[in-house]
């Protein structure tokens, strides 16, 4: 096998492909890169970590067909520190030879036939094309509200509802949920789940991937998804397992109602957290009263209190919050004034846009003692 290239196209495909290699494995090809190069000229590097697997395909100059495995971090930083010119990858009998203007390295090449093979065979697929920026927004809005907990099972990924009319993603960890909707027109009702870092990759690989077209094509399997773009194609393993009900959880009556700025609110409870920090559960208080909400904090250290103008239909209310799952939710709306919803003091707070549907957040309450 050799192929010549020029050392920023090897390091930006490098910096993509290496997102799937794992360092925690106790099966040593798994912390390769395959390099295939064919009788066109295209190479495939492959990685793969059995959940995550990515596959980038170059053009490349001076090639003979073949293929070998190189170790992803030698080989890597040995890239990255050339200088920026043609670089020449040759390997023979086991040994890959890496040659850049006055520099050259011999490092020990991997039998390829061990590599597992990452393109999906199930019998079916369905076809989603997502335009890439509403997918990255979509992420953006959900994948922070799922479980970091491993022992959670599918809490730790995303749910994709894919109804007749639109489709959904929704994550949650037991103390907040994200919704993000989308108008779409699917063959048919199903649910998946992606882990939710998974996702989070693929939302970078598409930030990172030059790709003419701003659609990413999605291939639905039994068990795995296949995100396709142009010469990247990303391959991850469905989590298995029951997703909670989390239509069941959300408050159908809420008799206070309040229209906020949103970041005057962000800036607010952001100043508040500085003292909520210091105490136990990132404790804020919020008391909702006329035109006006009140945000305190205080711990041994002082306190602190804000106010922001509001708009409020209902009741009035004190209420207390984790200050992280507040900010959490701020960073990611876009818009300009949110709607927030309250029942009590002891039920979930639902967030959403002044029109439309397309977020939902829930976030539910710390008790406090009035």
């Amino acid at each position: 096998m050799k192929f010549s290239c020029n050392q920023q196209t090897l390091t930006k495909a490098l910096n993509i492909v290496s997102k799937a290699v794992t360092i925690r494995t106790t099966i040593p090809i798994l912390k390769g890169i395959l390099m295939k190069v064919d009788e066109n000229g295209i190479l495939t590097m492959s990685a793969s970590d059995l959940d995550l697997s990515i596959e980038k395909k170059l053009k490349v100059e001076n090639y003979i067909p073949g293929e070998t495995v190189v170790l992803s971090k030698l080989f890597g930083d040995i890239v990255r520190k050339l200088p920026d010119g043609n670089i020449t990858v040759e390997e023979t009998d086991g040994k890959v030879n890496i040659k850049c203007s006055n520099s050259e390295f011999n490092i020990i090449g991997l039998p390829s036939d061990e590599f597992p093979n990452i393109n999906p065979n199930d019998e079916e697929s369905e076809e989603l094309v997502f335009n890439k920026e509403i997918l990255k927004e979509m992420i953006k809005k959900t994948s922070f509200s799922a479980s970091i907990d491993e022992n959670k099972g599918a809490m730790t990924g995303v749910l994709i509802e894919m109804e007749e009319n639109s489709l959904n993603m929704v994550a949650i960890d037991g103390f907040r949920m994200a919704i993000a909707r989308e108008q779409m027109k699917n063959k048919k009702k199903e649910n998946i789940i992606i882990p939710a870092k998974i996702l989070n990759e693929i939302s970078r690989i598409i930030t990172e991937t030059e790709i003419s077209s701003d659609d990413v094509t999605m291939l639905l399997s039994s068990k795995k998804a296949v995100f396709i773009m142009e010469n990247t194609k990303v391959v991850v393993r469905l989590l298995e397992g029951e997703f909670m009900n989390y239509k069941r959880i959300i408050p159908s009556e809420n008799p206070c109602r309040v229209v906020i700025n949103k970041n005057d609110f962000l800036d607010s409870v952001e100043r508040a957290s500085l003292l909520a920090k210091v105490g136990k559960n990132n404790l804020i208080k919020l008391e909702i009263k006329d035109n006006n909400m009140e945000i305190t904090s205080k711990s041994e250290e002082g306190n602190v209190k804000e106010d922001v103008i509001i708009s409020k239909e209902g009741n009035d209310l004190i209420i207390g919050f984790n200050s992280k799952y507040l900010i959490d939710v701020l960073k990611v709306v876009d818009d300009e004034n949110i709607v927030m919803l309250f029942n009590n003091n002891v039920s979930p707070c639902l967030v959403r846009p002044l029109s439309g549907d397309y977020f939902e957040y829930l976030i539910l309450p710390v008790r406090i003692s009035q």
